[in-house]
């Protein structure tokens, strides 16, 4: 028989980040001067940073 395609796969999960204050990281998209920018978003503490890993 055959396996399951690679497409059909569903192991794939999402990361969550925490803040040191505690607080969840959640990643932001926003579109200014003309180009879309991400931002990782701390809703606790309102901190914001250009990726997850600039909270450590």
């Amino acid at each position: 028989m055959a396996g399951v395609s690679k497409n059909a796969r569903t192991t794939s999960g999402t990361q969550k980040f925490e803040c040191p204050c505690g607080g969840e990281i959640k990643m932001k998209s926003i579109f200014s001067k003309g180009k879309m920018r991400h931002y990782a978003h701390c809703e606790k503490c309102n901190r914001e940073e250009r990726r997850p890993s600039d909270f450590k």
